[in-house]
C-alpha cells in the first residue's frame, strides 16, 4: 500500500512536468510561425534593396563592428557576425538534433532510416547532377551544392498549411528527410568549401573539444559554462580555413543526451517539493508567505530542469531565438538581392540562376520521389503506414525549397557579387515555386481524399 502510494506521490509530479514540457515542446515545433517571420523577413531585403533607401541596406551590413581589449582588435563587418558568428547557433540546434535523433530518433533505427536517407541522398544528388551539367565548363560549377539543402522551417510551414488532412507520418518522413539533408549539407561544406587549410587551428580546436569533454566529464551541466570552449573551437575553425559555423555542429554532437543526474533522486526532490508547495499553499497567507515558498519552488524549477538531458534542454531554450530572430536576421542579410543592377548576360550569369531554379524545383522532387518509389518497387523498403504515393510527392516537391543553407552555401562558394546575387535569384525563384507547387498538389490532395 505504502510502496502504491509513493509511486502515486512521485508520479503526479513527473505528469505535470511531462504535460508542461509537452505544451513547450509543441509549441517550439510550430514551424509555420518561424516559416512567416523568414519569409517576411526576406521580403522586407528584397523591397529595401530595390528602394530608393537601397545604399543604406548594403551600407548597414558593411558596417565595421570591433571586438576587443588592449592592443587586440577584431574587426569585422556585420554581415560576417551575422552569417559566421550568429550562424554557429543555428548549426548547434541542426547539430543537438542530429544527436537526439541518432540516439534514440529516427535515425536509432536503421531499418526505420533507410528510405528517408536514401530519399535525401537522391534529393541532394539529382539537383547537383542537374546543375553541373547546366553550367558545365564554366567557374559557376562551384556552385553545384547550393540547390541540394532543404529549409525545414519552410518546408514544415507549408506543411502545417495544409491542416489535419496531412497524415502525421508525411511530417515525421519530411522532418527526417530534412535532418539528413542537413548532415550531408555540413559534410559538403566541411569538404568542399574549405579552403587554404591551416592545421595549426585544428589544434585549437581540438584543444576546445577535450575542454568540453572534461567538463562534462566533471559534471558541469550549466549551458552558460560552455560558452568558452565553444568560442576557442569556434575561433580554431575560423584560424583552420574550415567554416566556423561547424564548431556549433561539433558541439551540438558533443551534447549529452541523458540527464546528468540520476532520474529517481530528482523525482524524489520534485515529489518533496511539491508537497511542501501544497502545504505553505493550503495555509493561512502571511508575511512569511513569499519567503517560505521560495525554496520549494526553486527546487521545483530545478528539478524539472534536471529530468531532461542536456541537449533536449538547450535545444528548446535555443529554438525560439534561432526561429524567430537568427534565422530572420540571416534572411534579412543576405536576401537583399538588388534586381535591376543585375546583368544576367556577363559570365553565364543566366545559366546560374536557370540551374538552380530547374534543380530546385524538378532535380529535388525527382531525386526524392525517385529513390523512394525504386526501393520501394523492389521490396528494399516499405512505405511508413499511413502515406500514400502522393504524401511521398508532396514531400518530394516541399524538399524543393532551399532558401536558407541553399543562400548559405551560395555565399561560400561565390566570391563575386554579380554571380551570388544571381544564385539567389534562382533560389529564391526555385524556393517560391516548390512552395507553392507543394502548397497546390496538398490542398488537391486533400480534397481529393475528402471526396
Amino acid at each position: 500500500m505504502s510502496q502504491n502510494s509513493s509511486a502515486d506521490t512521485l508520479s503526479r509530479p513527473l505528469r505535470i512536468a511531462r504535460k508542461a514540457f509537452t505544451a513547450l515542446e509543441h509549441f517550439l515545433h510550430v514551424e509555420a510561425a518561424s516559416g512567416i517571420v523568414l519569409l517576411a523577413a526576406a521580403l522586407i531585403a528584397l523591397v529595401w534593396a530595390n528602394s530608393p533607401f537601397a545604399h543604406s541596406y548594403h551600407a548597414l551590413w558593411e558596417l565595421p563592428v570591433t571586438f576587443g581589449f588592449g592592443d587586440f582588435a577584431f574587426t569585422k563587418p556585420l554581415h560576417f557576425y551575422v552569417n559566421d558568428a550568429l550562424m554557429t547557433v543555428f548549426f548547434l540546434v541542426v547539430g543537438m538534433e542530429i544527436r537526439r535523433e541518432i540516439h534514440d530518433g529516427a535515425l536509432s533505427d536503421i531499418r526505420q532510416a533507410t528510405l528517408p536517407l536514401a530519399a535525401a541522398a537522391g534529393g541532394v544528388t539529382v539537383p547537383a547532377v542537374i546543375f553541373l551539367a547546366v553550367n558545365q565548363g564554366s567557374e559557376a560549377a562551384n556552385g553545384w551544392a547550393i540547390p541540394t539543402a532543404t529549409d525545414i522551417a519552410f518546408a514544415v510551414g507549408v506543411l502545417a498549411l495544409l491542416g489535419r488532412s496531412i497524415p502525421g507520418s508525411v511530417r515525421i518522413f519530411l522532418l527526417t528527410l530534412a535532418i539528413v539533408d542537413d548532415i550531408m549539407a555540413v559534410l559538403i561544406i566541411a569538404v568542399f568549401y574549405s579552403s587554404g587549410l591551416d592545421y595549426s587551428g585544428f589544434a585549437l580546436a581540438a584543444a576546445g573539444v577535450v575542454g568540453v569533454l572534461a567538463m562534462r566529464r566533471v559534471g558541469i551541466a550549466t549551458a552558460p559554462a560552455y560558452v568558452v570552449p565553444g568560442a576557442v573551437v569556434w575561433t580554431g575553425l575560423l584560424i583552420s580555413g574550415v567554416h566556423p559555423t561547424l564548431a556549433g555542429v561539433i558541439l551540438g554532437l558533443l551534447a549529452p543526451v541523458l540527464p546528468m543526474r540520476g532520474r529517481e533522486r530528482v523525482l524524489v526532490e520534485l515529489s518533496r517539493a511539491t508537497h511542501d508547495v501544497n502545504d505553505v499553499s493550503s495555509q493561512e497567507q502571511g508575511r512569511h508567505h513569499a519567503d517560505r515558498i521560495a525554496r520549494p519552488l526553486q527546487t521545483l524549477r530545478v528539478a524539472q530542469r534536471e529530468l531532461l538531458p542536456p541537449v533536449v534542454r538547450v535545444q528548446w531554450a535555443l529554438h525560439p531565438w534561432v526561429a524567430y530572430g537568427i534565422m530572420p536576421l540571416f534572411a534579412l542579410a543576405n536576401a537583399g538581392v538588388t534586381i535591376d543592377g543585375i546583368d544576367l548576360s556577363q559570365h553565364g550569369a543566366q545559366w546560374v540562376a536557370l540551374g538552380v531554379a530547374v534543380a530546385l524545383v524538378a532535380g529535388k522532387p525527382l531525386g526524392v520521389f525517385g529513390v523512394t518509389w525504386v526501393l520501394v518497387r523492389l521490396k528494399l523498403c516499405r512505405l511508413p503506414a499511413d502515406m500514400t504515393w502522393g504524401g511521398v510527392g508532396l514531400i518530394a516537391l516541399l524538399a524543393g525549397i532551399g532558401f536558407t543553407m541553399s543562400i548559405f552555401i551560395a555565399t561560400l562558394a561565390f566570391s563575386d557579387d554579380q554571380v551570388l546575387n544571381v544564385a539567389k535569384q534562382g533560389i529564391l525563384a526555385g524556393s517560391f515555386l516548390a512552395g507553392a507547387m507543394g502548397l497546390m498538389w496538398g490542398v488537391f490532395g486533400a480534397r481529393r481524399t475528402a471526396d
